[in-house]
């Protein structure tokens, strides 16, 4: 079944998931040149193998569910539901009230231009977190719309904040001596993969978690592991509860101890602050890794000695040098 939002975001969850989990990985290279899709190609016992583990938690999940102890969690469940759900419809009246009081919510919230005179859409109404008035295409008129398209954007905004660590950390730790990586450049990573050569898992000589598969398998392993995940979510935080597990919040912020094991949404007017916060970062990351794709074409390096280069001469490691350059 194809859900809506995954067409969408698949793409980017591939990238994210690519970049953080090879970052750490040892590249052992080729003696010689080899097509980028020469090696792609894995056995069937391989396939299988891959289609077996990454089916593993689905069905220890449903098993569950269908077991006698998932007749137990249910039950337990219920019993306590109720409860649940009465501190849950408590707490949103009190999430409602702290929206209100909060000035980043409601029409005397922040603007995207600020002081500048300029007619806002009425349809914004400072409802959604990050809500700067800012929608000069008019995509949001439709409240279902506006929605949707804000649970594309969070769905977006987590996984780039993610691949950025995943990007910038090893590249940081490699400059800083404090590990030593062959490869410490994302898109290299990548690209050595396509050519085919086999990654030690987090530098550990023989560890091939994934390393030993071609792209074409390790493509499929990703699709099933992200694609099951995600339409859990699509399906709704219901979805859990044959497992005794109750969320308390919504589709995007579920809230509990499974999902907010800090306990940082108990105080309501912080949380709404914290659901700001986090979507102006991603929203940062995700324009950041726009700047990683065009560093990674103009001049062929890491964004953080990019950063170190410009730090040490800014008047000729610069943008304009670098496309003069060329």
């Amino acid at each position: 079944m194809a859900l809506p939002h995954q067409s969408s975001s698949f793409p980017s969850q591939l990238l994210a998931s690519n970049f953080i989990a090879t970052k750490s990985h040892r590249i052992l290279r080729s003696p010689k040149f080899t097509h980028p899709f020469a090696r792609t190609k894995a056995s069937w016992s391989e396939l299988a193998g891959v289609l077996l583990f990454s089916a593993i938690p689905f069905t220890a999940v449903k098993a569950i569910a269908n077991s006698p102890l998932g007749e137990t969690l249910q039950k337990r469940l219920e019993e306590r539901k109720k409860i649940e759900v009465v501190n849950a419809s408590n707490f949103n009246k009190l999430s409602q009230q702290a929206r209100t009081d909060s000035s980043w919510y409601g029409e005397e919230r922040p603007r995207w231009l600020g002081p500048i005179p300029y007619e806002y859409p009425v349809y914004l109404d400072g409802e959604l977190p990050g809500d700067y008035g800012f929608d000069v295409a008019g995509l949001s008129k439709d409240p279902v719309a506006l929605q949707k398209f804000f649970n594309f954007e969070i769905l977006h905004a987590r996984w780039a904040m993610l691949a950025a660590l995943g990007a910038l950390i090893p590249e940081l730790l490699d400059l800083l001596g404090a590990f030593d990586f062959i490869e410490p450049v994302w898109w290299r990573v990548g690209y050595s993969k396509l050519q085919g050569e086999t990654l030690d898992y987090l530098g550990i000589p023989g560890f091939h978690l994934a390393g030993s598969q071609g792209v074409i398998v390790i493509a499929i392993c990703q699709a099933i592991l992200m694609v099951g995940p995600e339409y859990a979510r699509y399906c709704g935080i219901e979805a859990l509860e044959p497992l005794g597990i109750y969320l308390p919040g919504d589709i995007n912020y579920p809230g509990g101890a499974l999902f907010d094991p800090l306990g940082l949404s108990r105080d309501p007017l912080a949380f709404e602050e914290l659901k700001v916060k986090e979507i102006k970062n991603g929203r940062l990351a995700m324009i950041a890794w726009l700047g990683f794709y065009a560093q990674a074409a103009v001049t062929g390096k890491g964004p953080i000695q990019n950063l170190v280069e410009h730090i040490s001469d800014p008047a000729h490691n610069n943008l304009i040098s670098s496309l003069l350059s060329k």
